[in-house]
C-alpha cells in the first residue's frame, strides 16, 4: 500500500486469481460505494476485476483526508487486521466503477487452508502493508506520553508486540504538547492515546484494545481449545491445535511473547544460527498462528476454570465471561521476581527497572552506565545487549561462578567484553536517587559494600508460576502444575503426556513442574500437548 503503487506488495498471476475468485462472490460496484469503512468491527477481503478503490486514512481536527492506497484491476484489498479482528481504521472507497469480488472471513481462512501458494503471497502482502501502515497512517493510533515512565513501556510494548499501527509522541517534545493540548490532555492523564477521534486518558493495554476490538468477544462458534498464555509454548500449541483442525482461542494476560518476548536475543534456537530477538519470533509465530484460524485476544486475564463437567471444560475470564471448550492447555508460565529492598516499587514505576532487555528497553541507554541482575542466559544476553549499545554494564550475580547457570559461548564474551564488569557474590542493597535511579549499593562477599553510578537497572532472577487461576488441579509445594508421571499416586488410569489432574486440561512450558527452561523445549511441549489433546478428544 502507498500513495501510488510502489507497496502494491506481492502479485497474484491470472490462475491464482482465477482460484481466488471461486471462493466469494461477484459483485458490481459503483462510484463512491464505501466497502468498509474505518470503525467498523469487521471487513471482508476483495479481489478486484474492473473496479478501482482508494484506501484513506480519514480527516481528522488536524489533518485533511490522506489517500494511503489506491487499488486497481487485478489487485486484492486487506491487510492483518483480516486475521486479527482488529478494528477497521481505514475507509475504501470505489473510485471507479466495475466488478470485484468479495471472499468473506470464513472463506478466507479456507483460502489460507488449502491453496498453499496464495496463501504464502497473501501474508506477505498482509504483512508488508502493515509495516507500510505503520509508517505513513500511525496516527490512526497516537499513543503520548513520558518515554520514562512504566505505564508508557507497557503501552508501547503491546502495540509493538501486536504490529498495531501506531505513531508514538514524547509528552516533552514539541509534537507532543502540541498533541495534549489539541487533545485537552493534561500531564496525569498520560500515557494516553488517540484512536479514531477518540481520547482515551490514562490509557493502558487492556484499555486500548477494547477500543480497538481485540478483547474477547463470543461469536456463538463452538470452541474445541482454549490456549491460555501466549510464550512460546502457548503460541506452539496454538498453531499445530489449529492447524490439525481444532477451533482454537488463544488468551494472554499482557501480551504475546511471554518471557521470551522480552530477550534481546536468542541464539541458541535451531534454525537460527545468527540469533533471533524474541520479539521477532514472538511476531512470526502470531502471523503463523492467524493463518491457521487461530483467534488471538489479548490483554485477556484467566480468573479460573469450571471443571464442573470432566467433558466441557470451560475458562472463566476475569471480566466474568466464560469460554466453553472441548480441552484446555494451560502456558501461562512465570512472572518474575523482584528484590525486597526499598524504593523498588518507585523506581519499578518510574521505568527505571526493567525485566525485559528488548530494543525499546535497551534503545534510551545508550552509553549510560546500567545495572544487570542475574546469572543465566537471559541476564547474560542482556548485558551484551547494552554493551553493544555503548552501555558500561555492572554485572550483578550472587554465586562464585559466572558459569554456574549460563551457557559457556555467553560467559566467554562477557567476561571478555571491555564494558560489562562482573560482581560475583554479590548483592544489591540500596537504590539510591530521587526521580530517577542514579545509583546503586552493593554488597560483596564478607559484607564490604560499593556504590556503583546506575540509570537504568535489568532484572532477571528468576520466576513464579502463574498457576493462581488453574483451580482444581494439582500443583507442587512451589505451585507449579503437576503432569503425567508427577502426578499423585492413583490418580485414575495412565496419563497423557502433559495431562493434569483434570482430564480435559493440559499443562505446557515453564509452568509445569519439572519443566526446562528453554524456549526450544517450551515450542515442543506445547506441539506435543496437542497430540494429547487428541487423543483425549478421541472418546467423544
Amino acid at each position: 500500500m502507498s500513495d501510488g503503487a510502489a507497496q502494491r506488495g506481492p502479485v497474484l498471476d491470472d490462475e491464482q486469481s482465477r482460484r481466488l475468485a471461486e471462493y466469494g462472490e461477484v459483485e458490481h460496484v459503483k462510484v463512491g460505494q464505501v466497502l468498509y469503512a474505518s470503525g467498523d468491527d469487521s471487513y471482508d477481503f476483495f479481489l478486484l476485476l474492473t473496479a478501482s478503490v482508494d484506501i484513506v486514512r480519514n480527516a481528522t481536527a488536524i489533518e485533511p483526508e490522506r489517500l494511503i492506497y489506491h487499488g486497481g484491476p487485478g489487485d486484492h484489498l486487506g491487510e492483518l487486521n483480516l486475521l486479527t479482528g482488529q478494528y477497521v481504521y481505514l475507509t475504501a472507497r470505489v473510485v471507479t466503477a466495475g466488478t470485484l469480488v468479495r471472499i468473506g472471513a470464513a472463506m478466507l481462512r479456507r483460502v489460507l487452508a488449502e491453496q498453499v501458494d496464495i496463501a504464502d503471497l497473501l501474508l506477505e502482502a498482509f504483512r508488508e502493508r502493515r509495516e507500510f501502515i505503520r509508517s505513513v497512517a500511525g496516527n490512526a493510533l497516537e499513543i503520548v506520553g513520558r518515554p520514562d515512565a512504566a505505564e508508557t513501556l507497557a503501552l508501547r510494548t503491546y502495540v509493538t508486540q501486536l504490529l498495531l499501527p501506531h505513531s508514538w509522541l514524547d509528552a516533552t517534545s514539541d509534537s507532543g504538547r502540541s498533541l495534549m493540548t489539541s487533545a485537552e490532555l493534561a500531564e496525569d492523564e498520560l500515557p494516553a492515546a488517540i484512536a479514531g477521534g477518540s481520547v482515551l486518558r490514562r490509557a493502558t493495554p487492556g484499555t486500548l484494545a477494547e477500543v480497538l476490538g481485540l478483547t474477547y468477544r463470543a461469536d456463538g462458534r463452538p470452541v474445541d481449545l482454549v490456549v491460555v498464555g501466549a510464550g512460546p509454548a502457548g503460541l506452539a500449541a496454538a498453531v499445530y491445535g489449529a492447524s490439525e483442525g481444532l477451533v482454537t482461542v488463544l488468551l494472554d494476560r499482557s501480551g504475546l511473547g511471554g518471557q521470551a518476548a522480552k530477550s534481546a536475543r536468542i541464539e541458541n534456537y535451531l534454525g537460527f544460527p545468527h540469533g533471533v530477538s524474541g520479539a521477532d519470533l514472538t511476531r512470526l509465530a502470531m502471523v503463523q498462528a492467524l493463518k491457521f484460524g487461530v483467534r488471538i485476544y489479548s490483554p485477556c486475564a484467566a480468573a479460573g476454570l469450571d471443571l464442573s463437567d470432566d467433558r466441557r471444560p470451560a475458562v472463566l475470564l476475569e471480566d466474568g465471561s466464560r469460554i466453553e471448550c472441548r480441552a484446555v492447555i494451560a502456558a501461562t508460565g512465570a512472572h518474575y521476581r523482584s528484590l525486597g529492598i526499598p524504593q523498588w516499587a518507585t523506581f519499578e514505576k518510574s521505568g527505571c527497572i526493567r525485566y525485559a532487555a528488548t530494543d525499546l528497553d535497551v534503545r534510551e541507554y545508550e552509553n549510560q552506565p546500567v545495572t544487570v541482575i542475574g546469572g543465566a542466559n537471559s541476564a547474560g544476553q542482556a548485558a551484551l545487549s547494552l554493551a553493544a549499545r555503548g552501555a558500561t554494564v555492572d554485572l550483578i550475580i550472587r554465586g562464585a561462578d559466572l558459569g554456574a547457570r549460563m551457557s559457556s559461548y555467553l560467559a566467554d564474551r562477557i567476561r571478555a567484553h571491555s564494558r560489562i564488569k562482573v560482581h560475583a557474590g554479590s548483592t544489591v542493597r540500596e537504590l539510591v536517587g530521587d526521580d530517577t535511579l542514579a545509583s546503586i549499593v552493593v554488597e560483596k562477599s564478607g559484607g564490604r559494600r560499593e556504590r556503583l553510578a546506575c540509570r537504568g537497572l535489568f532484572c532477571f532472577i528468576g520466576a513464579d508460576p502463574v498457576s493462581g487461576w488453574l483451580s482444581g488441579v494439582a500443583k507442587d509445594d512451589d505451585g507449579f502444575i503437576l503432569t503425567d508421571s508427577r502426578l499423585p499416586a492413583g490418580s485414575s488410569g495412565t496419563p497423557l503426556p502433559f495431562q493434569t489432574s483434570a482430564s480435559r486440561v493440559f499443562a505446557v512450558g515453564d509452568l509445569r513442574s519439572g519443566s526446562t527452561k528453554r524456549v526450544a523445549t517450551a515450542v515442543g511441549d506445547g506441539a506435543s500437548a496437542v497430540s494429547s489433546v487428541h487423543a483425549a478428544l478421541a472418546s467423544d
